[in-house]
């Protein structure tokens, strides 16, 4: 028994970039992402055979409340200020309902959270587990952070580098690639993000500071917070020169953590049951989908794996 937790926009994202726009519809609409994600939903059931499933999705991409403790927050990916809207390729953006139609059809539940983010449902769904072992397939490090070992084991299926090289990474893992502690690798891994930052998410970090340094200093004061404090306490075990640079990154480090830690009180809603269904719920409508969107191939792996599970 084990639930699988899917980061849906880093996985259709990476099944656009893989896959040639020239997959398309009878009417000329690209559906290579759909495609490629269908190909990977169809892995995961495979090759994890998780007995439950949930899509998350993002209600928000860039939610207000972390833009308002750091404006910086993924500002970069602004394609429309005045909406706030994500800068997304046109031809990605009308593939998604057709995913949401699909996994639907199929009888797989998706969730989402309105104002926040899919880690954050993410987050929420893990933290709330108090009985099966989480696996959260993603491409995005972000949600290391999750890892655990009570009170069920969460793991992370890192696709950064697509399915085929999949890394399976839980608290021992985290700890050894990063430097920080197998004990809280998960927080200890989100405060070392803060701390060294990320430009991808608008984060800037600390000066001076990077991965190694900012996983020895978590691993010897333990929070983002007790750090700033010994910091401007004059703790003796910070030499002056970054005493300095952490009180001048003050204002940075008493937001960052609520930026990057997932909000694992999220209010999150399920689309129906987490359980992977015995037989896909609307054939009918599956098969209208595929006929549509030229979805053949994908979806008849997709339902093989779906049976396979069973």
């Amino acid at each position: 028994m084990t639930l699988a937790l899917l980061d849906s926009a880093s996985l259709y994202f990476r099944s656009f970039y893989a896959l040639p726009e020239s997959m398309t519809a009878p009417d000329g609409t690209p559906v290579n992402a759909v495609r490629g994600f269908a190909d990977t939903l169809a892995r995961i059931l495979t090759d994890r055979r998780p007995s439950r499933l949930v899509a998350c999705l993002d209600a928000d991409w860039r939610p207000q409340f972390r833009v308002d403790l750091l404006p910086s927050y993924k500002a970069h990916r602004v394609a429309d200020e005045a909406a706030n809207a994500e800068e997304v390729p046109d031809t990605l953006t009308p593939q998604v309902p057709i995913i949401l139609d699909l996994l639907a059809a199929v009888g797989l539940a998706t969730a989402e959270a309105p104002g926040y983010e899919a880690d954050d449902v993410i987050g929420a769904l893990t933290a709330r587990e108090k009985s099966d072992p989480v696996e959260v397939i993603t491409g995005d490090r972000d949600l290391f952070q999750l890892v655990r070992t009570t009170p069920t084991p969460a793991s992370v299926i890192y696709v950064g580098k697509g399915w085929a090289k999949a890394e399976v990474l839980g608290p021992a893992e985290v700890a050894e690639r990063y430097g920080v502690p197998v004990d809280g690798a998960g927080p200890a891994y989100a405060a070392m993000a803060a701390l060294r930052g990320d430009p991808s998410d608008g984060l800037p970090g600390v000066a001076g500071i990077g991965e190694k340094t900012a996983a020895k200093l978590i691993t010897q004061f333990g929070s983002v917070q007790e750090l700033l404090a010994a910091a401007k306490s004059g703790n003796k075990d910070l030499p002056l020169k970054m005493r300095l640079k952490l009180t001048a990154a003050e204002d940075y480090l008493t937001v960052a953590p609520t930026v990057v830690e997932v909000a694992v009180n999220s209010p999150v809603t399920l689309s129906g049951s987490d359980a992977v269904p015995p037989a896909v719920r609307d054939p009918e409508r599956l098969e209208e989908l595929t006929n549509r969107w030229n979805l053949g191939g994908s979806v008849k792996r997709l339902v093989a794996a779906l049976d396979a599970v069973r």
